[in-house]
């Protein structure tokens, strides 16, 4: 894999080196629709984000200036509490520990370069506060699997990525599908509707460790192949979409419909956006998830998940999604539970119940498969 960035050098620079111990992929993970998702793609020399703001588009690398950092290089370490084998998660890619020097380094590219530069450390967890979550009197009502997985993976942050209405459209494509058709989606209507990114980032696929994606994949399997960096579609690009090609990417009449309606706010959440505070408490995520909701087709879930990912939305929980109670409930009590006995267990740890759910996924539990998994459906031909 090699990236070509143009002539040209970034437009602006800054080093920034986070509080406390930081897992970066781990942290950035929730904001990539997919490992084919041409708007947030990983190089070898870190992660390329390209992003639509107020000051205009942006692309911004994300890479590693370390002091003394950890290479996790042959796929994975594992720190385990020798009570239980279930705990302690996987950390991929580098842990930055600022007491031994580490920093990113932030090189942008755009109209919305300066801007993009101050907002960067906060999809990097910056504004994410545990500070009441680690307090004793909290921390120590936690199940045992929580604490252990919190003390082995301080560097998992709760990303606050922006852009509500980039990230709703990819979560409106998620509903009632699975993640690879989701991720298909997303990917074919983005790398066709969408812009090149600022600094004309392209990738090209293969080389050393290059494993060729499948046919239903969203990147073309060829190796080698160039696959371009891209802003999301603008408002006015989403709604322009022929139905044609809505078809052709396995959307259905619902999705494409709601997605649409989201796309005609589009001046109403860059107003609503503009107005949160850096860090959002609860009374300003209830009103964003109200205005979220106000849209026809947008529920519990869809909201839940967008401003987990816009906002690192602390106490907003997936409900509606089935696999999220089930690992919840296999986690906790060794059985499956529907959403009711999920807020019943997650109840406890209320202002912070997505903060136990996602240390539960970090901390390596799973469901139990009972059968095979359901294969995408896919239209095109009806």
């Amino acid at each position: 894999m090699r990236e070509d960035t143009g002539a040209q050098g970034p437009a602006a620079s800054r080093l920034w080196a986070p509080e406390g111990p930081l897992d970066v992929r781990a942290t950035l993970a929730p904001l990539q629709h997919g490992p084919g998702d041409p708007t947030l793609r990983w190089m070898p020399d870190g992660a390329w984000r390209a992003v639509r703001l107020a000051a205009g588009p942006a692309t911004v690398r994300l890479s590693v200036v370390p002091g003394a950092a950890r290479e996790v290089a042959a796929g994975a370490t594992r720190q385990a509490d020798p009570r239980d084998a279930r705990l302690g998660g996987t950390t991929r890619g580098t842990l930055l520990d600022p007491q031994r020097g580490d920093q990113i380094r932030l090189d942008a590219w755009g109209p919305g370069a300066q801007a993009a530069l101050e907002a960067a450390p906060a999809w990097l967890g910056r504004d994410d506060d545990w500070t009441d979550f680690d307090a004793p009197g909290f921390h120590e009502r936690l199940p045992e699997s929580v604490r252990a997985t919190r003390r082995v993976r301080l560097g998992l942050k709760l990303p606050h990525g922006g852009g509500v209405l980039d990230t709703l459209t990819a979560i409106i494509l998620e509903q009632r599908v699975t993640g690879l058709e989701a991720h298909y989606a997303w990917a074919r209507l983005v790398t066709r509707f969408g812009e090149r990114a600022p600094g004309h980032v392209v990738v090209s696929r293969g080389g050393p460790g290059h494993r060729p994606t499948t046919g239903t994949a969203a990147v073309p399997p060829r190796a080698g192949a160039a696959v371009a960096l891209m802003l999301p579609p603008t408002g006015a690009a989403w709604r322009a979409i022929p139905s044609w090609e809505w078809h052709a990417a396995r959307v259905d009449a619902s999705r494409r419909n709601t997605l649409v309606a989201a796309a005609e706010r589009e001046s109403a959440w860059h107003r609503l956006e503009a107005g949160v505070p850096t860090r959002p408490g609860a009374v300003e995520l209830a009103a964003l998830e109200r205005a979220l909701r106000s849209l026809p087709g947008v529920g519990v879930w869809t909201a839940a998940e967008t401003l987990q990912r816009t906002h690192g939305a602390p106490d907003h929980v997936s409900f509606g999604d089935f696999h999220v109670a089930h690992l919840v409930g296999q986690a906790l009590t060794g059985r499956r539970v529907d959403d009711a006995g999920m807020e019943r267990l997650l109840a406890p740890w209320a202002g912070h119940r997505q903060r136990v759910v996602r240390l539960l996924y970090a901390s390596g539990a799973k469901n139990p498969s009972y059968g095979p998994r359901l294969a995408p459906q896919d239209h095109r031909r009806h």
